[in-house]
């Protein structure tokens, strides 16, 4: 007998797709496709890795292997991690746990941990746990970064207008600074504060509004110079680099200048270097580049064109970026990256004072290479998104474009 109440079934219409299948086979699909890196940028990191590593064990081998060991495990870390973010970050990203605040807030509270740790070279800068040590401020420079990206993001287009803007990103920026400068560390607050200036010229501020930020933290840059000794005397070392009498302030600045003079046009060879050899302090790590000059001579040009034409093609890629958050984290991590490289060279030939500021991809460290990397994976990642983006919408007339869009 027929139900004449009961509803007929439905006929499955295999001819259309249902937005849920619709969205299983986009994510299926994205799943199996790899992000395109930027080549350029990618090439001359992985060279860079390579290069420091063989230049690791040129300036240190001579004490101990232990140095170049631990230098290749953290290049490592550091490769799978940059690989990992250069096709995750963007997911990563729209984590909760992930997001700007949450990242800026985990570096305050290994900023303020790092203060009540042992003091070591009379700062207070590692958190040692035993098989590592962890250096907050080096993360600093990345969650910084990222930060005030997301801040301007938030106010694109009212920078010129209201200059009150500029306020929220401004103290969280200062007060990061400051803790910083608590663990006597002067070198990294000016780096960042060089670059939080530039992010928000770019981002839409006005060039009086910067200039006058630039006073401001130019006098305090020099009280914080004036006021601590041993920054004094090597502040008045570099004024009077050639004739200052206070050889234990200068040793280090005039041990470079013999190993980058004596190296020539053509350097001594690779392992040659004689200023190593217990003369120049720090050479595998803030000097490596004098060491480098010693053994090869002007071919460090290469290393000096390789940073310019990473921070020529950041730049570039910044530009063409389609959101404004990725365009400021390119070109801030970006300058980050090159304006610590070119102070590391300048100060090991005497055009910068002295500090204790790593060369990024050559010095010897652990949280400095893997955040170098980092920054890296992060860059690759945000310029093939918009890449694939691009990509995507140059035929939306194609089968495949026009269920993945």
């Amino acid at each position: 007998m027929v139900n004449l109440f009961s509803k007929p079934p439905k006929r499955r219409n295999n001819f259309v797709r249902t937005v849920p299948a619709l969205q299983a086979r986009q994510y299926t699909r994205e799943k199996r496709h790899w992000l395109k890196l930027d080549g350029t940028i990618a090439l001359i990191s992985f060279a860079f890795v390579l290069i420091g590593l063989l230049f690791t064990y040129s300036s240190s081998a001579f004490e101990t292997t232990q140095f170049v060991k631990r230098q290749l495990l953290f290049d490592i870390v550091g490769l799978v991690t940059a690989g990992f973010l250069s096709q995750m970050y963007t997911r990563l990203q729209r984590m909760k746990i992930f997001r700007p605040i949450n990242l800026l807030l985990f570096t305050w509270v290994l900023l303020v941990i790092v203060l009540f740790t042992r003091e070591q070279a009379n700062t207070h800068r590692w958190i040692d746990l035993g098989f590592i040590k962890i250096q907050p401020s080096e993360i600093a420079k990345v969650t910084l970064v990222i930060y005030i990206a997301d801040c301007l993001d938030k106010v694109s287009g009212k920078l010129a207008k209201n200059w009150k803007v500029m306020i929220h990103p401004l103290i969280m920026a200062g007060i990061t600074l400051l803790l910083i400068i608590a663990e006597k560390d002067l070198g990294i607050p000016a780096l960042m504060g060089f670059v939080f200036l530039a992010m928000l010229f770019v981002a839409g501020a006005k060039w009086w509004h910067v200039s006058g930020m630039i006073g401001v933290a130019g006098i305090g840059v020099i009280v914080q110079m004036l006021i601590v000794p041993y920054r004094r005397a090597r502040l008045f070392s570099f004024l009077h680099i050639g004739n200052y009498t206070d050889s234990s302030t200068n040793y280090q600045v005039q041990q470079s200048f013999l190993a980058v003079g004596s190296g020539g046009w053509l350097g001594k060879g690779l392992g040659n270097s004689e200023l190593k050899m217990q003369y120049l302090p720090a050479a595998h790590t803030d000097f490596i580049f004098s060491v480098m000059c010693e053994e090869v001579g002007l071919f460090v040009l290469l290393i000096v064109a390789g940073f310019t034409w990473i921070l020529i093609r950041g730049i570039m890629l910044a530009r063409i970026a389609k959101s404004t958050f990725n365009s400021l984290v390119i070109f801030g991590l970006t300058l980050t990256l090159c304006a610590q490289a070119f102070f590391n060279m300048a100060m090991a030939i005497g055009l910068a004072p002295t500090k204790g500021i790593a060369l990024p991809f050559f010095s010897y460290g652990g949280t400095s290479v893997v955040m170098t990397l980092v920054m890296i994976g992060i860059i690759l990642n945000l310029v093939a998104v918009d890449s694939a983006q691009n990509n995507l919408r140059e035929d939306p007339t194609n089968y495949r474009n026009r269920n993945r869009l």
